[in-house]
């Protein structure tokens, strides 16, 4: 178990981490993508109930 979060650790000192300005560039990336697909199956499901609602 101590040779194996031995190797993590030496592995992770490996990993090239983002900046700061990345890190923020990604986050609002991923912020704005989760948004507009919400939004946009917000509006198919809205759409559907509709035409679901005018054939009744």
């Amino acid at each position: 178990m101590i040779k194996f979060l031995k190797e993590v650790s030496r592995e992770m000192k490996k990993v090239s981490w983002p900046k700061s300005r990345e890190l923020t560039s990604y986050t609002i990336t991923v912020i704005a993508t989760v948004a507009f697909v919400s939004i946009f199956f917000f509006l198919v499901d809205l759409g559907i109930t509709q035409i679901i609602e005018l054939i009744r």
